[in-house]
């Protein structure tokens, strides 16, 4: 079964989400935790979250992916904003423990001129501090625009060594991501996932983030765009969600769409994939 699904707002609640997903075809999504520009949060109704998860069991629906916001900066330079940071995310997790085997996935963040190595350093030491919780928090691989963290394995690697308690420690791949920092997954597909599990391990390898990309390969700029509409293309997305290798994981689309363009999308990827 195709683990399918996309970024959806939970505005209406999770109730509400469940009906939106059955209604597009989606058996999984994503919802930012807050506001992904700022630091507002709704809190979460515990009814309207029984309701969703039995809704989901009787549907068999896949887990959710909680996504950080982009406010985050766990390597910033200034202090007060790395314990902005680490108190928003620690609220987060906290959170997330009502929704039974969801992840947690974040920006790395950008180190802004401090230099890799001392943003890897800060970024570890928040996630240290957050190890006792039960949710797998998983790093985003990025494009490299800018002073990000995270445009290599190598680099997401670093962080992982530097995290004590790494059981609960994942990574989200992004195509559009890998892609614009020069990853070419849509001619040597097989050669980045080698090279993944060597540098990383693909255990753990928890969930991707389907985006085209409106540029070129290794351009490090990060814009989504629709699948099959940029320069990864629908043939390299139809190689992906069948891999062996990457088949069974979850998939979330990002792309610049409403509804009724995922609707689209999902039923579009559904007939590219190949039940075993």
């Amino acid at each position: 079964m195709l683990k399918i699904g996309c970024h959806m707002s939970t505005a209406k609640g999770f109730a509400s989400v469940g009906r939106t997903m059955e209604q597009i075809g989606a058996n999984t999504f994503q919802f930012f935790t807050r506001n992904p520009r700022g630091s507002r949060v709704k809190e979460w109704d515990d009814k309207d979250i029984r309701t969703y998860l039995s809704f989901a069991d009787s549907h068999g629906f896949i887990a959710p992916l909680a996504h950080a916001p982009y406010t985050l900066n766990p390597c910033a330079k200034d202090e007060k904003l790395r314990k902005f940071a680490f108190e928003t995310m620690e609220d987060d997790l906290k959170r997330l423990q009502k929704l039974p085997g969801s992840h947690y996935n974040f920006h790395p963040g950008s180190h802004v001129g401090q230099g890799s190595e001392k943003g890897i350093e800060y970024i570890a030491d928040m996630l240290n501090k957050l190890s006792d919780y039960p949710t797998t928090i998983l790093l985003e691989t990025m494009s490299g625009k800018g002073t990000e963290v995270g445009k290599s394995f190598e680099e997401l690697r670093a962080i992982i060594d530097k995290v004590e308690n790494k059981e609960r420690l994942g990574v989200c791949l992004d195509t559009c991501h890998v892609f614009d920092s020069g990853y070419d997954i849509v001619s040597h597909l097989d050669d980045v996932l080698k090279e993944f599990h060597q540098v990383i391990g693909l255990e753990r390898l928890k969930a991707v983030h389907l985006n085209d990309s409106m540029n070129l390969l290794g351009s490090r700029k990060d814009r989504h765009e629709k699948l099959g509409k940029g320069n990864i293309g629908l043939d390299a997305f139809a190689v992906i969600i069948n891999h062996e290798k990457l088949r069974d994981l979850p998939f979330y689309l990002e792309t610049p769409n409403e509804l009724d363009g995922y609707a689209d999308e999902i039923a579009q990827l559904k007939k590219l994939y190949k039940e075993k």
